[in-house]
């Protein structure tokens, strides 16, 4: 049996110190946690935060602003910039790799892995494309505060996976099993945070309800198959690809206007409350 590890210096970091795979998705996770608090929300485990059935994890964020005195956003408004820049980085990418790759590339049947091959005329262009975009999902996931955190962790865990499958291309000629593993595993992460990240309670944010977090998954499932079924049948196996790669990257811009738009997160910080500040006492 191995033996304990030793005690981390700073509480807010226990559990950090681990090792394996799954010590990265420990320290993104322990990282949120750490960035809330220090940005004026406690810590998830304080009993001002703890998620309730009535309020939901919007209402424990605008809770914290009552317990400093202060209004705290659901999201900051930094998230908009990652949010929004991702999509157009992904579309921007492949649409200027596939030009460098000129009429012998068919974006209709042959998919983006094919322009981050190595050799490739646009291989930096589409290599950059994917980088950028995973650093956008990290950077959104750590600002979209208002969802359950292991939503936002597979979001972050797709904004890695991108990194991964740029530094494991797909062969000029056949395929990959490591290439296909981690696209996989990037694929299924930004399939399935929309669900992980959902907020059960009536004061939810639009783009964090059940409904639409599990219509963007099962939309997301649908390109899925229909991508392998072109690929099996020599079809628009790009076509396909490019909708759902397309969806994926829209999604978290989706969730993050609804919940500036929320009424919780108005440029005043406290709509609806008695007094326009969450720290008074309307007494």
């Amino acid at each position: 049996m191995p033996s304990p590890l030793p005690p981390v210096a700073d509480p807010r970091l226990e559990g950090i110190v681990t090792c394996g795979a799954p010590g990265f998705i420990a320290v993104f996770r322990q990282s949120l946690r750490v960035f809330d608090a220090e940005s004026g929300r406690p810590p998830s485990a304080s009993p001002s935060v703890v998620r309730t059935r009535a309020g939901g994890r919007g209402a424990a964020v605008r809770s914290a602003g009552a317990a400093y005195g202060e209004p705290v956003r659901l999201v900051p408004r930094w998230a908009l910039l990652p949010s929004m820049s991702a999509p157009v980085l992904l579309i921007a990418g492949w649409t200027g790799a596939a030009l460098l790759e000129g009429p012998a590339y068919d974006p209709a049947r042959q998919t983006i892995s094919v322009l981050a091959t190595y050799g490739a005329p646009g291989f930096w262009v589409m290599s950059g494309a994917l980088l950028a975009l995973g650093l956008c999902h990290l950077l959104t996931a750590w600002g979209l505060r208002a969802a359950a955190l292991a939503g936002r962790v597979a979001l972050g865990g797709g904004g890695l996976a991108a990194f991964a499958v740029v530094l494991l291309p797909a062969p000029s000629s056949g395929g990959s099993l490591r290439h296909g593993s981690v696209a996989v595993v990037g694929f299924t992460l930004l399939a399935v945070w929309p669900v992980l990240a959902a907020d059960r309670s009536t004061e939810a944010p639009w783009g964090l309800r059940p409904v639409p977090s599990w219509a963007a998954t099962s939309v997301m499932g649908a390109g899925a198959l229909w991508f392998v079924f072109e690929s099996n049948d020599n079809g628009a196996a790009g076509v396909a690809e490019r909708f759902v790669t397309s969806f994926q990257s829209l999604w978290p811009l989706v969730v993050v206007l609804s919940c500036l738009r929320h009424p919780g997160s108005r440029s005043d910080g406290n709509a609806g409350h008695p007094t326009g500040y969450a720290g008074d006492d309307p007494r």
